[in-house]
């Protein structure tokens, strides 16, 4: 019998320990330590599974063998750059309810129509995934579904059904009998995601296994967990709307900037043809703080509408909360708008948010949102038809972005008719009124907008003619 021994293991690294501490030694978290029982001599099943293969020839290794080949759903397909390679372990995670079985199932129905599929249902039992199955149409009779959780079943299911495809759902229910440790902990995830990995460069089958993440969103389990795999995927949106966002964070056959849109419907999950409609359906133009800004996330163009809310604050310390956007940033462009356009944002609360969920992580939404805070402290709506994209500098000047000409092409198509962009950007206009401007104030002002300030605790224009002369409004 193999011995066993007890050990700390960090759920963030993965790092041991043989006592517990406050701190994990690997990675500096605090309060991560998980005690656990490791059994010496525990990895037989592994030991089974890699075949030992001989050195080849660079030039004997068929090239083909790796290509990807699509899985018939086309968002999932566009992110993954054609489709799902052979051999491979790609990891979905997302939050709880957002649509990763339901992917999941689409996915492996779509490539039972063609091989064997085998679906792990390691949290559902098989009448519930068949009920899903009814309702997303993906009834296909080369299509396999398991309820089980102890990962000798799930290879046993494997050597008798043979798939082409292999589908966990998910990673953090299945366990090893062969690890003495719950389902979920440190041990298990590490060790059934290695097994599986194992499994198929053996075998040759792709895996496709779901995760759960974290109240911070990260994945949950060992950073390990997603360095063994070889493609991890993301699926986000808001609870409260229909849009779903597919991303690649780790792709190692091809590129992670490619972003799948879906909409979540009664019949599951359809491709968004026209995101950029679909975000922009409810904009009202007429209200103060509302502001479409023209940008590029993976190789789509996409126009998404940023709300901003100020109002007086009865705290000390004012509230600073956004939604779609880093928080950080939202920080430094009101000291910006503060330091060189005269816009005092400080005694008041500030919201700001894009509609639909859309994350927007990149410096071209920065002239957008300042354009959403002043129209918002100003009570000053902006036109209709205006849109924005540019990157504001500390100095309060105003720095081009990549991929000028499709952000305003995507406007122009949608009916927009002005666009204000960085002086130094290169375009033709693409159908638009297209406005330059070298700094921030020039762009409040070719945006009729008036520099907010905060006078007695309320939102009005700026009457200090010095700091107006130096923003250079005057």
């Amino acid at each position: 019998m193999a011995r066993s021994r007890t050990v700390h293991r960090c759920s963030e690294c993965g790092a041991e320990s043989p006592q517990w501490s406050g701190r994990c030694p690997g990675c500096g978290e605090w309060n991560t330590l998980i005690e656990e029982v490791d059994r010496a001599g525990a990895g037989k099943l592994a030991a089974r599974l890699c075949g030992r293969q001989p050195p080849r020839p660079v030039a004997a290794v068929d090239a083909h063998d790796g290509r990807a080949v699509a899985t018939g759903v086309a968002e999932l397909d566009r992110v993954l750059g054609g489709g799902l390679v052979p051999g491979s372990v790609t990891l979905l995670g997302g939050e709880p309810g957002i649509g990763k079985s339901t992917l999941l199932l689409m996915v492996a129905a779509a490539v039972a129509r063609r091989h064997p599929v085998l679906y792990v249902s390691a949290e559902e039992r098989a009448e519930q995934v068949r009920s899903r199955a009814e309702r997303l149409q993906a009834v296909v009779p080369d299509l396999w579904l398991l309820s089980e959780t102890s990962l000798p079943a799930v290879f046993a299911a494997c050597d008798e059904v043979q798939p082409g495809l292999v589908v966990v759902d998910s990673i953090q229910t299945v366990h090893d009998p062969d690890l003495e440790s719950a389902p979920g902990s440190v041990v298990q995830v590490r060790g059934c995601a290695h097994r599986l990995v194992l499994e198929a460069k053996s075998s040759g089958r792709t895996v496709v296994v779901a995760g759960h993440v974290t109240k911070e969103g990260n994945l949950a389990g060992p950073r390990l967990l997603e360095h063994v795999v070889d493609t991890v995927l993301t699926f986000e949106g808001d609870g409260h709307h229909a849009l779903r966002l597919l991303r690649a964070t780790k792709h190692r056959f091809g590129a992670t900037g490619e972003l799948g849109l879906f909409q979540m419907n009664t019949d599951g999950l359809a491709a968004v043809a026209d995101p950029s409609a679909l975000l922009l359906e409810d904009r009202r133009a007429d209200i103060a703080g509302s502001a479409v800004v023209a940008t590029i996330d993976g190789h789509r163009p996409l126009l998404v509408e940023v709300q901003a809310l100020a109002h007086s604050s009865s705290l000390s310390f004012p509230r600073r909360s956004a939604h779609g956007i880093d928080a950080n940033r939202l920080e430094l462009l009101l000291a910006v708008l503060h330091a060189r356009c005269a816009v005092g944002l400080g005694p008041l609360d500030v919201f700001v948010s894009t509609v639909g969920g859309v994350r927007l992580g990149e410096p071209g939404v920065d002239l957008g949102v300042c354009l959403a805070l002043v129209s918002a402290a100003s009570c000053a709506p902006l036109a209709g038809d205006l849109v924005a994209c540019g990157e504001g500098g500390l100095g309060g000047e105003l720095r081009q972005v990549a991929q000028i000409p499709r952000r305003l092409a995507e406007a122009a198509r949608l009916g927009f008719r002005r666009a204000i962009v960085p002086q130094s950007a290169q375009v033709d206009g693409a159908g638009l009124d297209v406005v330059r401007v070298a700094t921030l104030g020039d762009a409040l002002r070719a945006a009729d907008l008036p520099p907010a300030a905060v006078e007695g605790g309320r939102a009005g224009v700026a009457r200090s003619d010095g700091a107006q002369a130096a923003a250079g409004l005057r």
